[in-house]
C-alpha cells in the first residue's frame, strides 16, 4: 500500500488529490501511512489535500494521524499551502479551520519568514485571518 507509482505518489496521496474521502479512509484502513513522504516536493497526502482545499480529505487524514507540521522542500506546511495556493474561499476556510482545530502550528513561516497569517492578510482573506487569530487564542 505504501509503494510509490513512478517513484512519486502512493495510493493515499492519489486519493487525496482526487478528493476521494472514502478511498482515503480505505487506504489508511488497509495500511497506507499518512506520514509517508511523497511527490517531487517531499510532501505528504495532507499537504496535497490542503493545497487543493479538499477539507473532508484533510479531516480524515488528520484523524488518521497525518503529520500536521511537515515542511516540504518548498518550505511550506499544509496550512501554508492552503493559504498561499488557495483562493480564500469556503473550501480553503474549512481546510484552514480543520488544521487549526487539530493543533497545527500556525506560526511556521515560509522561507522568507512570512507566516500563514501574514500571507492571509496580504491576500485579503479576512475569514482565514479570523480563523487563524481565533485559533491563536
Amino acid at each position: 500500500m505504501n509503494a510509490l507509482e513512478n517513484c512519486i505518489y502512493d495510493v493515499l496521496t492519489i486519493a487525496a488529490v482526487a478528493d476521494d474521502p472514502e478511498l482515503v479512509s480505505l487506504a489508511m484502513e488497509l495500511g497506507n501511512r499518512p506520514d509517508l513522504i511523497t511527490s517531487v516536493y517531499d510532501g505528504t497526502a495532507l499537504i496535497a489535500a490542503a493545497h487543493l482545499g479538499h477539507h473532508e480529505v484533510v479531516r480524515r487524514l488528520i484523524a488518521g494521524g497525518a503529520p500536521l507540521d511537515h515542511v516540504n522542500n518548498l518550505g511550506w506546511t499544509a496550512l501554508m499551502e492552503a493559504v498561499v495556493l488557495g483562493n480564500g474561499e469556503t473550501d480553503y476556510q474549512a481546510t484552514v479551520s480543520a488544521l487549526a482545530d487539530a493543533g497545527a502550528d500556525l506560526t511556521i513561516p515560509d522561507r522568507d519568514g512570512v507566516t500563514p497569517l501574514q500571507h492571509a492578510k496580504a491576500r485579503g482573506y479576512s475569514e482565514i485571518v479570523r480563523i487563524i487569530r481565533a485559533a491563536e487564542g
